[in-house]
């Protein structure tokens, strides 16, 4: 079977799908990837075949400010409206003029799309192919007992809380997500392409599809009244490492200190880390002095001058950490909400405190929060007594602990790329020859 992975040139979305494209290539499958330059070095190491961005603008962690200069002023439902319109639904056409193009070089059986790409119906409709959903993130199919999405909302407790979400939901419809829609709805109906009025823009790859790949355990959802028979929950879906393959840039993570009671970890991403006064510093001033070992995670941005400035012999700062291995050791994560970040912190069986908002790490950290593994500050630039309240709360109490550990249990009881690959092969032998 010949599998087309496309994906947005974003690592939250490239990575996960990694370790699936593998498995497919393992089991005897032609697999090829459509995504941006940058993962050219990537896929070829992989040996995946790579079809790059052509008519796509390629939108990076490093270069949205740069191709956006207005964008690093926006906060809010504002930033939420805009990366909506530029970064995902400007770029549909494009993608599936290019894809369209490929497939006479590659004529796929299956794609696998990136739930954030918005190609699913242009794929299925007018090229009549299978079309499996990869969902990167906290599933964001719309339903009448889930709050709407980038507020943070939890589930509505009472009428009052019920009637906010309903206002919210109007105004994420009506305003935050309007220019995204126009913007879709526009570029389908130039393909003869009739976009359902009900639902919202994010149900499309939804209803779209002919299944969808949901990373992350159901438990970690917030129930739904609707139960879509396409989603399939796969488990923590973790970027592919070769046996014995360490983490890209780890610098190698052996001789860290042992002699400490307790290992935090901080991390402020790889998207939102130009300031680390937003969550890494505050969160050091939190912990620098507790007789713990704290470990920091930059993503190449401003390590050292941190570690200049927090020469503490308890403080080891790089530029990046095999967070696969020190989790084995860690006893809270604190990080900005980073859906992979968490998914591999849980699968692991460490707590978080959790304090993001931005790049719907809010709606993340409202499911961290709904399923009582881990304290939400609720806040993009969280206080350091906060900080260090929630780590001592976290600590001090072994329900944290508990809670995680049953969730840990569910991850693991099955191999989540093994249950991806089926999604894609089932997918693939209903499709007519």
């Amino acid at each position: 079977m010949k599998i087309l992975f496309a994906s947005q040139a974003i690592d939250g979305h490239f990575n996960p799908m990694t370790g699936v494209a593998m498995r497919l290539q393992g089991r005897g499958h032609d697999v090829a990837w459509y995504t941006g330059p940058v993962y050219a070095d990537r896929l070829g190491g992989l040996g995946i075949q790579h079809f790059p961005f052509r008519r796509a603008i390629e939108h990076r962690a490093d270069n949205l400010n740069e191709l956006y200069p207005q964008r690093a002023k926006l906060k809010g439902p504002r930033a939420i409206g805009f990366d909506g319109e530029k970064i995902f639904a400007s770029n549909v056409s494009n993608f599936f003029e290019d894809i369209r193009e490929l497939a006479q070089q590659y004529p796929f059986d299956v794609a696998v799309v990136d739930s954030s790409m918005f190609i699913h119906r242009l794929v299925s409709h007018l090229m009549g192919k299978p079309v499996v959903n990869f969902v990167a993130i906290p599933n964001m199919e719309s339903d009448q007992q889930v709050p709407p999405l980038f507020f943070g909302f939890r589930p509505p407790r009472n009428s009052v809380e019920k009637a906010v979400q309903g206002l919210a939901g109007l105004l994420s419809d009506k305003l935050i997500l309007r220019p995204a829609g126009q913007s879709y709805r526009k570029q389908h109906a130039a393909y003869g392409q009739a976009v359902p009025r009900e639902g919202r823009l994010t149900d499309e790859p939804y209803r779209c599809s002919d299944a969808i790949i949901q990373t992350g355990p159901e438990s970690l959802d917030f129930p739904r009244r609707r139960v879509n028979p396409k989603v399939h929950y796969v488990g923590a879906l973790l970027p592919y490492r070769a046996p014995g393959q360490a983490a890209t840039g780890s610098g190698g993570d052996g001789g860290f200190p042992r002699s400490y009671p307790a290992t935090l970890v901080i991390t402020q991403g790889t998207v939102d880390n130009q300031d680390p006064a937003k969550l890494i510093v505050p969160a050091l001033e939190a912990v620098k002095d507790m007789d713990a070992l704290v470990i920091v995670a930059t993503g190449g941005r401003g390590t050292e001058e941190l570690k200049a400035r927090y020469p503490q012999p308890n403080v080891v700062v790089r530029d990046y950490v095999d967070f696969a291995h020190v989790f084995d050791f860690t006893d809270v994560f604190i990080t900005n909400g980073g859906f992979g970040g968490v998914q591999l912190s849980l699968s692991k069986g460490v707590p978080l405190v959790v304090s993001g908002i931005n790049e719907g790490k809010s709606d993340v950290n409202a499911r961290v929060e709904h399923a009582g593994v881990g304290i939400n500050l609720r806040t993009e630039s969280p206080k350091p007594a906060d900080i260090a309240t929630a780590v001592g709360k976290v600590l001090a109490d072994p329900g944290w602990k508990i809670r995680v550990r049953t969730m840990q249990e569910q991850l693991n009881r099955e191999d989540p790329a093994e249950a991806a690959a089926a999604v894609v092969e089932s997918v693939g032998r209903r499709s007519p020859a």
